[in-house]
């Protein structure tokens, strides 16, 4: 397949005998799916660039289906490109209608859930902020998608994208149970079912039970008998795997059975982003949707998010206006408890103690000085030589050897007391 060597695309199937092999410029190079509203191929433009071509099983020979199906896509293809698969162009003139869309490439969520198992953390939460962003845009533009599945998101590199939105409304799929929304009827709204107006609530609902499916691997209202899931959804309330708190809530009130009680797509979003009402300063209406892009622009599910970035370094204020306050030096050992504290002081100059305040004492030389001046080690000295002088005394009944002893014991308590002083640094809290 030309411009496909070296690049295979994930469920791309061979083209069947009577398939055809182009569609007004593009030629056509393999099946992509089928569904009740026709083929989709993968397609490429003479410059090998790849689309998505949707070929329309339906008749659209009377004019006014092709004129509404025209104005349908016209509008889908001002949607903004937002976690979405643009509509590029529609043709209806020739024998087979067709409709051209960007190709993304990616497993569908459907198809990722049944290969790899429910999506959890934070990949479900890229997942509902994605989706949601897209359905923020979609019901921007006026355009309703009316069947938004799993098999309608595709899961590409750079998120998820909602995909085929607007084409359910410009084939006029309005009514209650036709052969082409059999198969996406776990994921239809009540008022579906009672043939009433299909609206935004409709996409709201489908979005909730489709995050739901990616959260359990199975839809909340069931996937077996037709009337049965019907049921379900018209009376029964969600069958909801687990999920986390803000997002159960979230998903319930989607899921209601009146389309009143729902919230606009937008809102859903919002919340998501954890913009509701209880938030100060919510983001501005006009930039939701790049940061719900932005949030969903990540790895495909079950990837962790990516590491955050560091907060950017503020540039210090200058210096007429901030005095920036030094780090306080270790305390030094001290007989009376209590922290240590040293005002702010401008740079190049010395911190200024205050009282209850431990200084820094000055060098060797200047503490040996000192501590040799010092009344109190000086008393002690005296009065333990005294009491050597007494005890020699009494020993020997002689003033000489009495006199010799107390020397002794003077000079060896004065000197070893100074020699440790020196190297303690001397006590600190003496007045």
């Amino acid at each position: 397949m030309t411009g496909l060597a070296g690049a295979p695309v994930p469920g791309l199937a061979p083209l069947w005998t009577h398939d055809p092999v182009t569609a007004g410029p593009y030629r056509l190079v393999g099946r992509l799916g089928a569904g009740g509203q026709g083929v989709v191929y993968l397609g490429e433009d003479t410059e090998g660039r790849r689309v998505a071509i949707k070929m329309i099983s339906l008749d659209l020979s009377d004019s006014r289906a092709r004129s509404q199906f025209l104005k349908e896509i016209t509008a889908a293809r001002k949607v903004a490109p937002f976690c979405t698969a643009q509509v590029l162009s529609a043709d209806v003139d020739g024998e087979q209608p067709y409709v051209v869309s960007e190709f993304i490439e990616g497993p569908t969520l459907y198809r990722h859930v049944r290969e790899h198992g429910p999506i959890a953390g934070n990949a479900l939460h890229r997942l509902a902020v994605g989706t949601a962003t897209a359905l923020a845009a979609i019901h921007r533009s006026d355009v309703v998608h009316c069947d938004l599945k799993p098999d309608n998101v595709v899961l590409g590199q750079d998120g998820p994208r909602v995909i085929d939105f607007g084409i359910a409304r410009a084939l006029g799929v309005t009514e209650t149970v036709t052969s082409r929304v059999m198969g996406t009827t776990a994921y239809m709204a009540p008022e579906r079912f009672r043939n009433d107006a299909v609206g935004p609530p409709c996409d709201v609902f489908a979005w909730a039970a489709t995050i739901a499916f990616a959260a359990g691997g199975r839809p909340p209202f069931g996937n077996d008998s037709l009337f049965a899931v019907m049921h379900r959804v018209l009376n029964d309330p969600p069958d909801l795997p687990p999920l986390p708190e803000g997002l159960a809530e979230l998903i319930e009130q989607c899921l209601a059975k009146d389309p009143a009680d729902r919230p606009e797509a937008e809102q859903v979003l919002m919340r998501l982003l954890g913009q509701d009402a209880r938030t100060t300063g919510p983001l501005r209406r006009e930039t939701v949707l790049q940061v719900g892009n932005e949030t969903a622009g990540a790895p495909t599910p079950n990837q962790p998010l990516p590491l955050p970035r560091s907060a950017p370094r503020t540039a210090p204020a200058p210096p007429s206006t901030v005095r920036p306050e030094p780090t306080a030096p270790p305390p030094a050992p001290t007989d009376r408890p209590g922290p240590t504290w040293v005002h702010p002081t401008p740079p190049g100059r010395a911190p200024v103690p205050v009282p209850g305040t431990v200084a820094k004492a000055g060098g060797g030389w200047q503490r040996f000085r000192r501590e040799a001046g010092d009344a109190w080690g000086i008393s002690t000295a005296i009065f333990l030589g005294s009491v050597g002088a007494a005890a020699g005394y009494v020993a020997s009944n002689a003033v000489g050897p009495a006199v010799a002893v107390g020397s002794a014991a003077f000079v060896v308590v004065y000197g070893v007391r100074l020699l440790l002083a020196t190297a303690l640094g001397g006590r600190s809290d003496r007045p």
